[in-house]
Protein backbone atom coordinates (compact mmCIF):
# COMPACT_ATOMS: atom_id res chain seq x y z
CA UNK A 1 0.00 0.00 0.00
CA UNK A 2 1.34 3.24 -1.01
CA UNK A 3 2.00 6.06 1.87
CA UNK A 4 -0.80 8.41 2.15
CA UNK A 5 0.90 12.10 2.26
CA UNK A 6 -1.18 15.57 2.56
CA UNK A 7 0.27 18.48 0.28
CA UNK A 8 -1.24 21.67 1.87
CA UNK A 9 -0.60 23.75 -0.60
CA UNK A 10 -0.23 23.41 -4.64
CA UNK A 11 2.76 22.51 -5.82
CA UNK A 12 4.56 23.09 -9.19
CA UNK A 13 2.81 20.45 -11.41
CA UNK A 14 5.63 18.39 -12.56
CA UNK A 15 6.91 17.87 -8.69
CA UNK A 16 3.07 16.68 -8.44
CA UNK A 17 3.47 14.35 -10.59
CA UNK A 18 6.27 12.65 -9.25
CA UNK A 19 4.69 12.54 -6.22
CA UNK A 20 1.82 11.30 -7.66
CA UNK A 21 3.66 8.05 -9.10
CA UNK A 22 5.19 6.72 -5.60
CA UNK A 23 2.00 8.09 -3.16
CA UNK A 24 -1.44 8.05 -2.58
CA UNK A 25 -1.48 12.27 -2.56
CA UNK A 26 -4.11 14.40 -1.47
CA UNK A 27 -4.57 17.76 -2.87
CA UNK A 28 -5.76 20.82 -0.91
CA UNK A 29 -7.67 22.05 -4.00
CA UNK A 30 -8.48 25.49 -2.45
CA UNK A 31 -5.03 26.26 -2.46
CA UNK A 32 -5.71 28.60 0.67
CA UNK A 33 -4.16 28.12 4.23
CA UNK A 34 -5.29 25.00 6.50
CA UNK A 35 -6.98 25.11 9.92
CA UNK A 36 -5.49 23.91 13.02
CA UNK A 37 -8.36 22.01 12.85
CA UNK A 38 -7.99 20.50 9.03
CA UNK A 39 -4.28 19.92 10.21
CA UNK A 40 -5.14 17.82 13.45
CA UNK A 41 -7.50 16.05 11.05
CA UNK A 42 -4.38 15.29 8.73
CA UNK A 43 -2.57 13.87 10.91
CA UNK A 44 -4.81 10.42 11.97
CA UNK A 45 -5.33 10.46 8.53
CA UNK A 46 -2.27 10.32 6.83
CA UNK A 47 1.41 8.99 6.93
CA UNK A 48 3.50 12.40 6.16
CA UNK A 49 2.15 16.26 6.20
CA UNK A 50 4.00 18.56 3.68
CA UNK A 51 2.94 22.29 5.35
CA UNK A 52 4.63 25.33 4.13
CA UNK A 53 5.27 28.26 6.09
CA UNK A 54 1.68 29.53 5.87
CA UNK A 55 0.47 26.11 7.73
CA UNK A 56 1.32 26.98 11.38
CA UNK A 57 2.09 23.58 13.18
CA UNK A 58 2.06 24.38 16.70
CA UNK A 59 1.77 22.04 19.64
CA UNK A 60 -1.78 21.46 19.30
CA UNK A 61 -1.55 19.72 16.14
CA UNK A 62 1.90 17.44 16.55
CA UNK A 63 0.85 16.20 19.69
CA UNK A 64 -2.69 15.02 18.31
CA UNK A 65 -3.08 11.56 19.94
CA UNK A 66 -2.98 8.29 18.13
CA UNK A 67 -1.66 10.47 15.11
CA UNK A 68 -0.78 8.33 12.26
CA UNK A 69 1.51 11.42 10.56
CA UNK A 70 5.31 10.02 11.10
CA UNK A 71 7.44 12.94 9.13
CA UNK A 72 6.39 16.57 8.37
CA UNK A 73 8.47 17.27 4.91
CA UNK A 74 7.83 20.59 4.92
CA UNK A 75 8.12 23.24 1.60
CA UNK A 76 10.40 25.53 2.42
CA UNK A 77 13.93 26.26 4.08
CA UNK A 78 12.19 28.81 6.97
CA UNK A 79 10.46 26.04 9.30
CA UNK A 80 9.49 28.80 12.50
CA UNK A 81 6.02 27.29 11.82
CA UNK A 82 6.69 23.85 13.22
CA UNK A 83 7.40 23.58 16.99
CA UNK A 84 10.14 21.21 17.03
CA UNK A 85 10.62 20.46 20.04
CA UNK A 86 6.40 19.42 20.39
CA UNK A 87 7.63 17.28 17.13
CA UNK A 88 10.93 16.01 18.27
CA UNK A 89 8.73 15.15 21.52
CA UNK A 90 6.31 13.49 19.50
CA UNK A 91 9.03 11.30 17.37
CA UNK A 92 8.40 13.31 14.17
CA UNK A 93 10.59 13.59 11.62
CA UNK A 94 11.00 17.38 10.27
CA UNK A 95 12.82 18.23 6.95
CA UNK A 96 13.29 21.15 5.09
CA UNK A 97 14.33 22.47 1.54
CA UNK A 98 17.51 24.56 2.02
CA UNK A 99 19.96 25.45 -0.50
CA UNK A 100 17.53 25.63 -3.24
CA UNK A 101 16.43 29.25 -3.06
CA UNK A 102 20.04 31.11 -2.82
CA UNK A 103 19.83 32.67 -6.33
CA UNK A 104 16.10 33.64 -6.45
CA UNK A 105 16.38 35.32 -3.03
CA UNK A 106 19.67 37.14 -3.89
CA UNK A 107 18.08 38.85 -7.05
CA UNK A 108 14.91 40.21 -5.21
CA UNK A 109 17.43 41.39 -2.35
CA UNK A 110 19.13 43.35 -5.38
CA UNK A 111 15.23 43.98 -6.92
CA UNK A 112 14.22 45.55 -4.27
CA UNK A 113 17.58 47.68 -3.31
CA UNK A 114 17.00 49.22 -6.91
CA UNK A 115 13.63 49.87 -6.56
CA UNK A 116 13.97 51.27 -3.20
CA UNK A 117 16.57 53.74 -3.78
CA UNK A 118 15.05 54.68 -7.47
CA UNK A 119 11.78 55.14 -5.27
CA UNK A 120 10.24 53.17 -8.20
CA UNK A 121 7.72 52.19 -5.80
CA UNK A 122 6.40 55.54 -5.48
CA UNK A 123 6.77 56.46 -9.09
CA UNK A 124 4.68 53.59 -9.88
CA UNK A 125 2.10 54.24 -7.49
CA UNK A 126 1.71 58.06 -8.54
CA UNK A 127 1.76 57.53 -12.33
CA UNK A 128 -1.13 54.41 -12.13
CA UNK A 129 -3.33 56.88 -9.49
CA UNK A 130 -2.97 59.25 -12.47
CA UNK A 131 -0.64 62.25 -10.32
CA UNK A 132 2.25 62.06 -12.87
CA UNK A 133 2.41 65.55 -13.89
CA UNK A 134 5.20 64.71 -16.31
CA UNK A 135 9.30 64.91 -15.94
CA UNK A 136 10.88 67.55 -14.32
CA UNK A 137 14.59 68.28 -12.91
CA UNK A 138 13.89 67.04 -9.09
CA UNK A 139 10.98 64.62 -8.97
CA UNK A 140 11.58 61.60 -7.09
CA UNK A 141 14.95 62.15 -6.92
CA UNK A 142 16.61 58.46 -5.62
CA UNK A 143 20.04 57.68 -4.95
CA UNK A 144 22.98 55.70 -6.84
CA UNK A 145 24.21 52.63 -5.54
CA UNK A 146 27.59 52.42 -7.25
CA UNK A 147 30.32 53.12 -4.77
CA UNK A 148 27.90 52.66 -1.62
CA UNK A 149 28.47 49.72 1.20
CA UNK A 150 25.91 47.34 1.48
CA UNK A 151 25.93 46.15 4.66
CA UNK A 152 24.76 42.20 5.30
CA UNK A 153 23.25 41.01 8.64
CA UNK A 154 24.48 37.76 8.55
CA UNK A 155 26.65 35.93 5.90
CA UNK A 156 25.63 32.49 4.82
CA UNK A 157 24.58 31.12 0.87
CA UNK A 158 21.73 33.94 0.30
CA UNK A 159 24.25 36.78 1.64
CA UNK A 160 27.07 35.77 -0.18
CA UNK A 161 24.89 35.79 -3.58
CA UNK A 162 23.66 38.98 -2.73
CA UNK A 163 26.92 40.71 -2.14
CA UNK A 164 28.20 38.78 -5.33
CA UNK A 165 25.53 40.36 -7.54
CA UNK A 166 25.79 43.84 -5.62
CA UNK A 167 29.31 44.05 -6.17
CA UNK A 168 29.90 42.93 -10.03
CA UNK A 169 26.15 44.92 -11.21
CA UNK A 170 26.21 47.80 -8.88
CA UNK A 171 29.99 48.13 -7.99
CA UNK A 172 28.86 48.34 -4.59
CA UNK A 173 31.31 47.85 -1.59
CA UNK A 174 30.36 45.12 1.37
CA UNK A 175 30.75 44.64 4.98
CA UNK A 176 29.16 42.12 6.78
CA UNK A 177 28.01 40.69 10.62
CA UNK A 178 27.56 37.61 11.81
CA UNK A 179 27.89 35.64 15.32
CA UNK A 180 30.93 34.11 14.03
CA UNK A 181 33.50 35.85 11.31
CA UNK A 182 34.14 33.73 8.54
CA UNK A 183 37.26 32.16 7.19
CA UNK A 184 36.46 32.87 3.74
CA UNK A 185 35.47 36.36 3.41
CA UNK A 186 35.34 36.67 -0.33
CA UNK A 187 36.53 40.89 0.37
CA UNK A 188 33.81 41.69 1.98
CA UNK A 189 34.80 44.02 5.36
CA UNK A 190 33.72 42.35 9.05
CA UNK A 191 32.32 44.40 11.68
CA UNK A 192 32.16 42.96 14.92
CA UNK A 193 28.67 44.56 16.39
CA UNK A 194 25.31 44.49 14.36
CA UNK A 195 25.18 48.54 15.82
CA UNK A 196 28.90 49.12 14.09
CA UNK A 197 27.51 47.77 10.34
CA UNK A 198 24.27 49.65 10.57
CA UNK A 199 26.65 52.99 11.23
CA UNK A 200 28.52 52.28 8.08
CA UNK A 201 26.10 50.75 5.75
CA UNK A 202 24.26 52.61 3.07
CA UNK A 203 22.06 49.65 2.59
CA UNK A 204 21.31 47.47 5.26
CA UNK A 205 20.05 43.79 4.27
CA UNK A 206 18.91 41.23 6.30
CA UNK A 207 19.99 37.61 6.20
CA UNK A 208 18.89 35.77 8.93
CA UNK A 209 17.24 32.93 10.59
CA UNK A 210 14.30 33.83 12.63
CA UNK A 211 13.49 32.63 16.15
CA UNK A 212 14.11 33.98 20.00
CA UNK A 213 17.74 35.40 18.72
CA UNK A 214 16.65 37.37 15.80
CA UNK A 215 13.03 38.61 17.01
CA UNK A 216 13.12 42.34 16.22
CA UNK A 217 16.60 42.23 15.76
CA UNK A 218 16.27 45.98 14.05
CA UNK A 219 14.36 47.83 16.23
CA UNK A 220 14.20 51.93 16.93
CA UNK A 221 17.27 51.81 18.67
CA UNK A 222 19.21 49.97 15.62
CA UNK A 223 17.85 52.26 13.39
CA UNK A 224 18.46 55.21 14.97
CA UNK A 225 22.29 54.54 14.03
CA UNK A 226 21.66 54.32 10.21
CA UNK A 227 22.45 56.94 7.77
CA UNK A 228 19.45 59.07 6.73
CA UNK A 229 20.34 58.23 3.56
CA UNK A 230 20.13 54.88 3.91
CA UNK A 231 18.04 52.04 3.41
CA UNK A 232 16.64 48.41 4.78
CA UNK A 233 15.96 45.21 2.89
CA UNK A 234 14.33 42.26 4.40
CA UNK A 235 14.01 39.20 2.52
CA UNK A 236 15.18 37.06 5.79
CA UNK A 237 12.03 36.85 8.30
CA UNK A 238 9.71 39.52 9.68
CA UNK A 239 9.99 38.80 12.61
CA UNK A 240 13.78 40.20 12.96
CA UNK A 241 12.03 43.63 12.21
CA UNK A 242 9.96 45.90 14.80
CA UNK A 243 7.75 47.32 12.24
CA UNK A 244 5.89 50.02 13.87
CA UNK A 245 9.64 50.90 15.15
CA UNK A 246 10.41 50.58 10.96
CA UNK A 247 7.08 52.29 10.28
CA UNK A 248 8.10 55.52 12.54
CA UNK A 249 12.06 55.79 11.72
CA UNK A 250 10.60 56.37 8.15
CA UNK A 251 8.19 59.02 8.56
CA UNK A 252 10.59 60.66 10.60
CA UNK A 253 13.23 60.11 8.11
CA UNK A 254 15.16 58.52 10.17
CA UNK A 255 16.06 56.26 7.36
CA UNK A 256 15.43 57.28 3.27
CA UNK A 257 13.59 53.83 2.53
CA UNK A 258 13.04 50.39 3.27
CA UNK A 259 12.37 47.01 0.66
CA UNK A 260 10.82 44.17 2.49
CA UNK A 261 9.72 41.07 1.35
CA UNK A 262 8.60 39.53 4.18
CA UNK A 263 6.14 40.41 7.24
CA UNK A 264 5.31 39.59 10.95
CA UNK A 265 1.59 38.87 10.72
CA UNK A 266 1.90 37.08 7.20
CA UNK A 267 -0.85 37.13 5.34
CA UNK A 268 -1.53 40.40 6.50
CA UNK A 269 1.12 43.29 6.51
CA UNK A 270 1.30 46.20 9.93
CA UNK A 271 -0.79 49.15 8.11
CA UNK A 272 1.95 51.69 9.14
CA UNK A 273 3.90 49.75 6.85
CA UNK A 274 1.65 50.28 4.37
CA UNK A 275 1.11 53.76 4.70
CA UNK A 276 4.82 54.91 5.13
CA UNK A 277 6.95 56.90 3.11
CA UNK A 278 9.27 55.26 0.64
CA UNK A 279 8.73 51.42 0.77
CA UNK A 280 8.47 49.27 -1.52
CA UNK A 281 6.31 46.05 -0.25
CA UNK A 282 6.20 42.52 -1.98
CA UNK A 283 4.27 39.65 -1.12
CA UNK A 284 6.37 37.44 -0.52
CA UNK A 285 8.30 36.47 -3.73
CA UNK A 286 12.21 35.30 -2.70
CA UNK A 287 11.32 32.20 -3.91
CA UNK A 288 8.98 33.01 -6.34
CA UNK A 289 10.59 31.40 -9.72
CA UNK A 290 9.38 28.55 -11.33
CA UNK A 291 13.12 26.99 -11.38
CA UNK A 292 12.77 27.57 -7.83
CA UNK A 293 9.56 26.03 -6.62
CA UNK A 294 10.15 23.22 -8.42
CA UNK A 295 13.43 23.15 -7.02
CA UNK A 296 11.78 22.99 -3.29
CA UNK A 297 9.83 20.46 -4.31
CA UNK A 298 11.98 18.45 -5.08
CA UNK A 299 14.03 18.35 -2.59
CA UNK A 300 10.44 17.72 0.20
CA UNK A 301 10.09 14.83 -2.40
CA UNK A 302 13.72 13.44 -1.87
CA UNK A 303 13.49 13.89 1.57
CA UNK A 304 10.38 11.56 1.70
CA UNK A 305 11.59 8.98 -0.83
CA UNK A 306 14.46 8.69 1.48
CA UNK A 307 12.40 8.39 5.08
CA UNK A 308 9.99 6.14 3.45
CA UNK A 309 13.23 3.55 2.01
CA UNK A 310 14.07 3.55 5.84
CA UNK A 311 16.64 6.11 4.94
CA UNK A 312 17.64 9.19 6.59
CA UNK A 313 16.31 12.22 5.02
CA UNK A 314 18.97 14.53 3.76
CA UNK A 315 17.45 17.94 5.49
CA UNK A 316 16.26 16.86 8.52
CA UNK A 317 16.09 19.73 11.33
CA UNK A 318 14.27 17.65 13.90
Amino acid sequence: MKPKILISRGWPEVVQRRLTARYDVTLNATDTPMTLAQLRAAMGEYDAVCPTVSDKMPAEVLSTAGARVKIIANYGAGFEHIDLEAAKAAGLVVTNTPDVLTDATAELAVLLMLMTSRRAGEGERELRAGQWAGWRPTHLLGQSLAGKTLGLVGYGRIARATALRAKAALGMEVAYYSRRRATDEDGATYHESLEGLATVSDVLSLHTPGGAETHHLIDGALLARMKPTAILINTARGSVVHEADLAQALTDGVIAGAGLDVYQGEPKVNPLLLAAPNTVLLPHLGSATLETRTAMGMRAADNLDAFFDGKPPLDRVA
